[in-house]
């Protein structure tokens, strides 16, 4: 195969759809609005993006994430109450990007990103709840992340979780099934693979569960608090990772040094001052009626979470994550050592991120859908032939959605014009990118998100205040909303009108009335 690489500039390829986007949630009487843009959007990914690959010989991708762990928890990043080599040594290989951001910190809405290029938003929903409301016109459904690749001659293959949108599945996506295991299994399969003989380039994706097992530690302990029915009792290989962290927390203590190997409190447990009603205010708004329901649990968590937990809770909640996401790390590991064995490592290009944070005690929170830096920021990093090795920590990265023009740049696929995200594959390579983008944006049920340079900036649907402003560089933790404050009027006035112009300028229907 010969040719050049086709490259749209970014300050192009995302032109056309800011001025004529998907609008997937659309008025009860607007039905008509939606199929048109719908056409519309087909039209112009037929017309303006190709998927024959250029690249003389393309590498392999490798694409692992875990699911629900936050950017700072890996040793690399200084975080010394774990061990996770694997991704250390992934990290010391190659870039790793420290300012990455999840476009919507929960399950479904990142990995419908991660697959789509596109907002959830655009695609008509903003949470996991009302993710069957989604509408993926075909002409998206063409360019996901594995038809994409797929059809430029690689093959595709899928191994792990899902948890995506109505109407997108492997199949959907472009991929042949590896493995539905999410664990042991799951590294398992991925060796089998890569050992195998291989006459085309690969894209391999291995989607782990863990460390999303934390979730269990919560929710079994409102359960018990309220003396509610059993939620999922069908989770017994996650209660049982626990219970095996539980254990070795047990052992610790009687071995004197618990204290020694259990981080503490971190610095930003507290709650910030001024902090959004938004943010505080119960998933649901009213007692739930009638007979106690398992799902009720939600109603009851945050509240009891913040309220009544101690410090001895925080302190285990945190001991469980971490040995979590070591478990992870040695399936991982599992992985990258067959790549290497085989040789594939050398024409391999392997990309690990994560959907979403988890709070772990920051501001007295558990669990992801929040704005704060331990649930929206995510560990991403490139390795491979040819990508410098580095932390960069200047560039704005769209986790999810900078996935698909990134693949497609290092594969030699033309990028479909129109998606949300940009290729990282020059800032990985260590090429400098003028004109890099200024901002980058998060969703959730509540508002809007943008982080700038120096900034992060929330617009919240309702509640006193609705604006939340962070000096980042000041205050990392987050611990004072500065919206309050006359004096950052303008810089209040700057923000939310990005967040204006990218609502209009991606198809967000959902949010528009709420900043017009």
């Amino acid at each position: 195969m010969g040719g050049h690489r086709k490259n749209v500039r970014p300050e192009n390829r995302g032109s056309l759809i800011q001025k004529e986007s998907i609008v997937a949630r659309q008025n009860s009487d607007r039905p008509r609005h939606f199929v048109q843009r719908s056409i519309w959007v087909g039209l112009v990914l037929a017309m303006c993006c190709g998927t024959k690959s250029h690249a003389e010989n393309p590498p392999n991708i490798l694409f692992i994430m875990t699911d629900q762990q936050h950017a700072g928890m890996m040793s690399c990043t200084g975080n010394r109450w774990l061990q996770t080599p694997a991704m250390d040594r992934l990290a010391r290989s190659g870039m790793r990007f420290e300012l990455a951001y999840s476009p919507n910190p929960v399950c479904v809405p990142s990995r419908t990103s991660m697959m789509t290029g596109l907002f959830p938003s655009t695609l008509g929903f903003e949470s996991n709840g009302d993710a069957q409301s989604a509408r993926i016109p075909e002409s998206v459904l063409q360019h996901t992340m594995g038809r994409l690749l797929r059809q430029a001659g690689y093959d595709t293959v899928f191994g792990g979780k899902t948890h995506w949108a109505r109407g997108l599945n492997r199949g959907t996506c472009g991929f042949d099934n590896l493995t539905r295991n999410d664990r042991e299994e799951l590294a398992d399969a991925c060796v089998d693979f890569l050992r195998q003989e291989h006459t085309k380039p690969f894209l391999l994706v291995a989607s782990f569960i863990n460390p999303h097992d934390i979730c269990y530690v919560e929710i079994d302990a409102t359960i018990k608090r309220y003396e509610l029915p059993p939620f999922a009792p069908g989770a017994r290989v996650e209660r049982e990772k626990i219970a095996q962290a539980v254990r070795l927390a047990e052992q610790a203590k009687r071995q004197g040094n618990f204290d020694e190997l259990c981080p503490p409190l971190i610095e930003n447990h507290g709650i910030t001052e001024d902090e959004p009603q938004a943010i505080t205010v119960r998933p649901t708004r009213r007692p739930p009626p009638g007979e106690k329901q398992a799902r009720h649990v939600y109603y009851y968590m945050p509240d009891y979470v913040r309220q009544e937990w101690t410090e001895d809770d925080w302190r285990m909640h945190h001991w469980i994550y971490h040995r979590l996401t070591e478990d992870v790390d040695r399936q991982i590991d599992v992985v990258l050592k067959a790549l290497q064995e085989t040789g594939l490592d050398k024409n391999t290009i392997v990309i690990f991120t994560s959907d979403h944070g988890d709070m772990d005690g920051a501001h007295k929170r558990v669990h992801k859908s929040y704005f704060y830096d331990e649930s929206a920021r995510v560990p991403f990093i490139i390795a491979g032939p040819g990508v410098q090795s580095g932390v960069d920590r200047e560039h704005l990265i769209s986790s999810s959605l900078d996935l698909i023009p990134t693949i497609c740049d290092f594969a030699g696929v033309d990028i479909p014009t129109g998606l949300a995200g940009e290729s990282i594959r020059s800032l990985a390579l260590g090429r400098p990118v003028p004109n890099w983008r200024k901002a980058v944006y998060s969703e959730n049920g509540r508002g809007r998100m943008v982080r700038t340079a120096r900034y992060k900036y929330n617009l919240y649907k309702q509640g006193t205040p609705r604006d939340m402003l962070i000096d980042m560089a000041n205050d990392p933790g987050e611990m004072k909303n500065l919206a309050v404050d006359a004096k950052y009027a303008e810089v209040i006035a700057e923000h939310r009108q990005l967040i204006r112009d990218h609502v209009q300028g991606h198809g967000d229907a959902i949010f528009r009335k709420y900043v017009d």
